[in-house]
């Protein structure tokens, strides 16, 4: 079974106890539909209106994303949906303009007598499975086609059980699973199902549902980026972008044994608390039990309702003689998400240091916080630990964030100079710049990504690779999103939430990373490289063109009462081209290549990944263990080296600036 299927259930459950959103109160109307469709459609780049090839693509969607891992669907139930023809899809679109969803309800009925009957199987083998004495094992794969008959999809829904024993036997470190056990965790994952069969059986939400249900299906059939979203989830997004929430900072997952504190966030009131533990099991909240009751309800309380303050009632179950129930008050404040900001360390070499900055994303709040804030102090940090030979900018799970952030990050490392290009639906074209006239860090960089290096962090690797300020090592490529996205999930007065394909964007080499990423200059595979991933592999992805480069800046864009300013502060301090590290090339590349053949823990690294073919679930004995922690970084360092060593023999006034 598809791991994309255990995500859906699982990862909804361990989530930050946060405030700011009554889920009760918003409740869609079939005319929402259409309203909210036609505001996507106004923004977005290449479609305007809603055509027979969005509705014919909105009907696959709409049966994929209720059962994309095909264990509840026979073929012959949705052969007429994914192949329509075009009578239906003719009738589909004069609907969708009359605010008549129909056809959706039609197929949304499919879907509630796939459910009954996949719980009539589940009951039937979850029977089996408690009495049998057989260890659970990973079983079952990815189904690219719908099961041809009801023998056929029994046999995958008993795969699909096997691996929820085996997940739950995994997390909680048992050797063997008895019959109890069995019990509970099969209790625990029906919850789980019911969380998302039930928004497809709901009777008194039933248009609530049928109509968010439509919306994500017409969103994504737009391109690949294209999402709407309920308010919980825009809340979740907001936190992620903000990297800032309100709550007490306690991450819950729902266990056997209840709900458990999985972990907390560091600074906020759990931790600081000290007395709370991973694992801790949740007994009571504001003095009200919360044994058996659904695990929204248990959410719901601790929402507190709109109160600063609430009392957790705790066990410590993993603790021998602690078992005796234990309170704690604690105030709900703002917390500052701080694991995932940017980060930095340092190695000595020679005279100096070889500086390391990680940026897992690019974040910004409205209260002077963000990645380039960050990103300025941790350079400023490293200065001062002594002379900075060299940098390594580690990007390499950084799927984005703000446009605005990526370009003055950027800024960091050139004088001045256009950063991104963008272009949006009807042709007007946006040069955003860097202005201030100098680089703060013009030394050895390296630019470190993977194929999870999506969309802003693509835009500063080959905004630096274009300028030719660092090198890019990683991965073949990056990810390859060059689509720039309108979201209103951060609107405080928002009453829908959605994100937008808005235009698309290109550095300044004119170039876009759309479907193609950025290409490493040398290539340091990263455990990702054996995996499909990238925007090539998405449903409905834009294509990749190019535009003219802007290294003289046109200033087209720019109000001619401006320009003067422009002409006489920014043009003389443009970023020149430079050719350093590129003449450096095929030097750095064979030094790189000979230490990666000669060093036998990159080498078992390799033969490993490759074994897995990217399922990421090799394990290693002490004796097969490749020794050094993060292989990527420790080739970026020496890459880094050969960069100083040459540098110094190269002559200073030809080398730098390409003509």
């Amino acid at each position: 079974m598809h791991m994309r299927f255990f995500k859906r259930l699982i990862l909804p459950l361990a989530i930050f106890l946060v405030f700011g959103f009554q889920s009760g109160v918003f409740q869609l109307k079939k005319e929402d539909v259409r309203k909210t469709m036609e505001e996507m459609l106004v923004y977005h780049v290449e479609y305007k209106e809603f055509s027979p090839l969005i509705a014919r693509r909105s009907l696959k969607v709409y049966v994929e994303q209720f059962d994309p891992d095909r264990v509840y669907l026979l073929a012959s139930e949705v052969k007429s949906y994914l192949d329509p023809k075009d009578d239906k899809i003719k009738s589909v679109v004069q609907k969708y303009r009359q605010d008549d969803l129909s056809e959706y309800t039609k197929l949304n009925r499919v879907f509630q007598d796939s459910i009954v009957r996949s719980r009539a199987f589940r009951e039937e083998i979850e029977g089996e499975l408690v009495e049998s004495n057989e260890n659970p094992q990973i079983v079952g794969g990815t189904y690219l086609d719908y099961a041809r008959n009801e023998k056929e999809l029994k046999e995958r829904i008993k795969k699909q059980l096997i691996r929820v024993l085996w997940i739950e036997k995994q997390a909680s470190n048992l050797p063997a699973l008895n019959v109890q056990q069995r019990k509970k965790i099969f209790a625990l994952w029906e919850k789980r199902f019911a969380r998302i069969e039930n928004s497809y059986l709901s009777e008194n939400k039933s248009e609530h549902y049928l109509c968010m249900h439509v919306l994500k299906a017409f969103a994504k059939s737009l391109d690949a980026h294209t999402s709407y979203y309920s308010p919980e989830e825009a809340y979740e997004m907001r936190t992620s972008l903000e990297k800032q929430f309100e709550g007490i900072g306690v991450v819950l997952r729902e266990s056997m044994d209840g709900v458990v504190i999985h972990d907390m966030i560091k600074g906020g009131p759990a931790e600081r608390c000290g007395k709370i533990s991973p694992g801790d099991l949740l007994v009571e909240v504001n003095g009200q039990a919360v044994e058996g009751i659904p695990y929204e309800e248990v959410l719901k309380r601790l929402q507190g309702d709109g109160k600063e303050k609430i009392q957790l009632g705790l066990r410590h179950s993993a603790r021998e003689n602690e078992s005796q129930l234990y309170r704690i008050d604690l105030k709900r404040e703002k917390i500052v998400l701080q694991d995932d900001r940017v980060q930095y360390s340092f190695e000595r070499f020679a005279d100096g240091i070889i500086g390391k900055i990680n940026l897992p994303s690019f974040y910004e709040s409205g209260e002077g916080s963000s990645c380039e804030i960050e990103m300025r102090e941790a350079l400023r940090a490293l200065k001062k630990q002594g002379n900075l030979i060299g940098l390594v900018l580690d990007m390499r799970e950084n799927s984005g964030g703000f446009l605005n952030q990526a370009v003055k990050v950027a800024g960091l490392f050139v004088s001045s100079g256009v950063i991104v290009i963008s272009k949006y639906a009807h042709g007007e074209t946006q040069y955003l710049r860097d202005l201030d006239g100098r680089s703060y860090y013009n030394g050895p960089l390296v630019i470190l990504t993977s194929k999870g290096s999506a969309s802003a962090a693509e835009i500063v690797a080959q905004a630096l690779q274009d300028y030719g300020t660092g090198i890019v090592i990683g991965d073949d490529r990056t990810y390859g999103k060059g689509t720039i996205q309108y979201q209103t999930v951060t609107d405080s007065g928002a009453t829908s939430f959605f994100k937008v394909t808005v235009g698309r964007y290109y550095t300044v080499s004119g170039r876009s990373t759309q479907i193609e990423g950025v290409k490493a200059d040398i290539v340091v595979p990263t455990v990702y490289s054996v995996l499909n991933i990238g925007e090539r592999y998405l449903e409905f992805p834009l294509k990749n063109d190019r535009i003219p480069s802007a290294y003289t800046d046109p200033l087209t864009d720019v109000d001619p009462r401006n320009k003067p300013w422009f002409q006489k502060n920014y043009l003389p301090n443009l970023q020149k081209k430079l050719s350093m590290w590129t003449q450096m090339l095929p030097q750095l590349q064979g030094n790189s290549s000979y230490r990666l053949k000669q060093n036998k823990d990159y080498t078992l690294f390799l033969k490993i990944i490759e074994q897995d073919k990217g399922k990421l679930s090799f394990t290693l004995t002490p004796q097969e263990n490749w020794g050094v922690e993060d292989l990527q970084m420790m080739e970026a360092v020496n890459i880094l080296k050969d960069m100083a060593i040459i540098k110094t023999s190269f002559p200073q006034k030809t080398a730098f600036v390409q003509k």
